[in-house]
C-alpha cells in the first residue's frame, strides 16, 4: 500500500471539522489537492495543508492507500467519515466521530478516541487500542438504527450507550463499559469486560456478552439458568454464564444477555 502521512502542527482551539481524512478521498489526488482540501474551525474555512505538514505517495484507488496521522490529533473530527476501503493509522488520540458511517476499511486508532466513534457504521473494522468516548457505534441523534455492520474493538473502556440502537455488526469493548451499554439494541453483539448498570435496557434483540461483572442487573431481564460455552453468531466464549432474555419491560423481547464474573 501507499502512504500519506500527516504531521499534526498546533490543533485549533475547538473541533477541526476535517472529514477529507478518508483514503476514499486521497486516492486519485495530488498532493497538492490533497493540501488545498477543505477543513472548517468554527464559522471558518482553511485547507487541511494549514493544520498538517502533508507528504508521501498517493495511490490510485483507496483499497491501496494508507492515511498515517503522525501524532495526536485530539481536536480533529470525522477522521476517516464514510470511508469504504484503505486504512488509517491515528498514532495518537484522537477527537469525536472517528469511523462514522465507515462501510469499509481499517482504522487503528493508537491512543484514545472521542464519542460517537463508529457511529453507524456498515463494515469494516475500527480498532481503538486505547479508551473510547460515549455512544461508540451508536445512532445519529434522531436516528433508530445504530450501527448495522462491521466491527469495533476498543483494548481499553468506554463511556455511556456503547451500541446505542445497534442493529448488526460487532462491538469489543475489552475493559468496562459505562451505563445504558446496548440500550434500545435490536441486533449485533456486544461483547464487554464489564458493566455499570441498565446493560440492555429497553433491547429487543441480538446478544450482550459480559465477560465479568454486571453492577447492577436490570429486574426486567428473566434468568434462564447456566450455560457452558455459549456461542453468539461467529464468536464463542469458554466458561460457564449466566444466561437472561430481555428486556421483557419492552413488547416481544428477544435480546440474550450472558454474565459471566470472569476475571
Amino acid at each position: 500500500m501507499k502512504e500519506i502521512v500527516l504531521v499534526p502542527r498546533e490543533q485549533p482551539d475547538y473541533g477541526l471539522i476535517a472529514e477529507c481524512i478518508s483514503c476514499d478521498v486521497f486516492a486519485g489526488r495530488s498532493l497538492e489537492e490533497i493540501e488545498n482540501l477543505p477543513v472548517y474551525y468554527g464559522n471558518r474555512r482553511g485547507k487541511l495543508a494549514d493544520f498538517f505538514d502533508v507528504s508521501g505517495e498517493v495511490a490510485g484507488r483507496a483499497e491501496e492507500q494508507r492515511i498515517i496521522i503522525d501524532g495526536n490529533v485530539t481536536k480533529t473530527r470525522w477522521i476517516g467519515r464514510g470511508m469504504s476501503a484503505g486504512e488509517i493509522v491515528v498514532r495518537g488520540s484522537a477527537d469525536m466521530y472517528v469511523g462514522a458511517w465507515m462501510s469499509g476499511g481499517r482504522i487503528v486508532v493508537e491512543g484514545d478516541a472521542g464519542a460517537f466513534s463508529g457511529m453507524q457504521m456498515r463494515g469494516g473494522e475500527l480498532h481503538i487500542i486505547g479508551n473510547a468516548g460515549d455512544y461508540l457505534g451508536c445512532s445519529y441523534r434522531g436516528e433508530w438504527r445504530g450501527m448495522s455492520g462491521g466491527r469495533i474493538v476498543v483494548d481499553g473502556n468506554a463511556g455511556a450507550e456503547v451500541g446505542q440502537n445497534l442493529n448488526g455488526g460487532v462491538i469489543f469493548v475489552r475493559g468496562c463499559v459505562g451505563t445504558f451499554a446496548g440500550v434500545r439494541m435490536k441486533k449485533g453483539l456486544l461483547v464487554a469486560g464489564s458493566a455499570i448498570d441498565r446493560v440492555g435496557a429497553q433491547m429487543v434483540g441480538g446478544t450482550i456478552v459480559v465477560l465479568g461483572k454486571v453492577e447492577r442487573l436490570l429486574p426486567s431481564f428473566d434468568f434462564k439458568g447456566e450455560v457452558e460455552n455459549p456461542a453468539a453468531g461467529d464468536e464463542k466464549f469458554a466458561g460457564r454464564f449466566r444466561k437472561y432474555t430481555g428486556d421483557h419491560a419492552e413488547r416481544n423481547a428477544k435480546g440474550v444477555l450472558y454474565v459471566g464474573d470472569h476475571g
